[in-house]
């Protein structure tokens, strides 16, 4: 049985920081692309970012780029999004999910697996 668990959530003022994090399980993590999507109240679900299954290779949505990080230690089958930088247009559930082979640039919806979502909200 496959499961993403995200945390790390909560909230912080404009201009804080948060670091989420994606446990995996029940899957050959290091085959996986990971990526991070978000969705605000009355909005699409968007990318944030990716991360191919070897770690060499990034993608950033251009609202989030040079604020965020996203990284994997394929050791211990987790994903994290370091946010920096944080501003109240961020706030939005967080998603993490699993692409097999992922290239990285794919939609949501040729991902293969979802967590359930963890919670940012940022005041200004």
């Amino acid at each position: 049985q496959v499961q993403l668990v995200e945390s790390g959530g909560g909230s912080v003022q404009a201009g804080g920081s948060l670091r989420l994090s994606c446990a995996t399980s029940g899957l050959p993590f290091s085959r996986y692309t990971m990526g991070w999507f978000r969705q605000a109240p009355g909005k699409e679900r968007e990318f944030v970012a990716a991360i191919t299954w070897g770690g060499s290779s990034t993608y950033y949505a251009d609202s989030v780029k040079g604020r965020f990080t996203i990284s994997r230690d394929n050791a211990k089958n987790m994903a994290y999004l370091q946010m920096n930088s944080l501003k109240p247009e961020d706030t939005a559930v967080y998603y993490c999910a699993a692409e097999r082979w992922g290239g990285g640039t794919t939609p949501p919806h040729e991902y293969d697996y979802w967590g359930q979502g963890t919670q940012v909200t940022v005041s200004s």
